[in-house]
Order: structure tokens, then sequence, then C-alpha cells
């Protein structure tokens, strides 16, 4: 029997370019994604991505935008991965590297899809239009899609 557990994502995004961060240890190192983790007992699904997003970036926002969620399954696993993704277009402070991530700023036609999760490039597209979706991706390993969904919605 599967079992789910909530993690989120934030993307933090300016005229032309996102803010991605190269993962330095533990579940995705050594690949650019958003910031972001698990949701703690207590926390709701926002108050966790705020406080990701502060831990692993130095950042706060006073806005996020609930864009998408994806449900990640991996083969030989029994917890799903319920991602919450969202989007900021304002923040304060500046990017600082952490103990877990190191941020850089990419231009949107320059984003290192090829060092991301391969799922990144189907989604992305939607993220950052504004569209809000929904989706599944089944892995085995953590390079191989063996199925997805992903479609359009109105609302997360």
């Amino acid at each position: 029997m599967l079992t789910s557990k909530l993690f989120t994502l934030v993307l933090v995004v300016q005229p032309q370019q996102v803010l991605l961060g190269m993962k330095k240890r533990g579940f995705g190192a050594g690949r650019w994604n958003g910031f972001g983790g698990k949701v703690e007992p207590g926390e709701t699904i926002e108050q966790a991505a705020r406080r990701e997003l502060q831990e692993e970036s130095g950042l706060t926002v006073d806005v996020l935008q609930k864009v998408g969620r994806i449900t990640f399954e991996f083969v030989g696993d029994t917890e799903l991965m319920e991602v919450h993704i969202f989007r900021a277009d304002s923040y304060r402070g500046e990017p600082m590297e952490s103990e877990e991530m190191h941020p850089q700023w990419f231009e949107l036609d320059h984003v290192p899809f090829k060092d991301m999760w391969p799922d990144d490039s189907y989604w992305f597209p939607l993220f950052l239009q504004k569209k809000a979706f929904v989706g599944y991706f089944k892995f085995r390993g953590q390079d191989t899609i063996l199925e997805y969904t992903l479609k359009e919605v109105e609302e997360v």
C-alpha cells in the first residue's frame, strides 16, 4: 500500500530570470532545483514553503502563488511524494548559500534542464505562463520517467 508525504517547492521569478539552487546534499544532490522540502507536523503547506525558502536561500516573500501539485512515485518506494509548487514574483533579502543549496539566477532562455530533474522540462513552461497544473510522474531511479500525466487546471 502506498502512502503519501507532503513536500513544497518554491521558485522565485524576476523578469526574464529564475532563481534555482544547486542541491549540495541529500535527495537530488547535484541537481538544480527550486527551494523546498518536507511539510513538518503542525505546519500548513504554505508555512512550510516559506520556511524552506528562507532556510535554503535566505529569502523571505510576502506573496506565494500556488501554481501546481505533482505526485511522484519512485519504483520500489512505498511512499509517494506530493509536491506543492509555488511561485514568488517578489522577495526580500539577497540569495545566500546554505548548507543544502547554492542559489544562482538563470536567464529564462538558459534554464539548465539537463542538470535538473527530468520532469521539470514538462511542467516548467506552464509554470512560467502562470498556468495552474496537476501532474503525476513515475520514475525508475532518479533519471528515468516511466509514465506521466500533466494537465492544466483552473485552480490547484
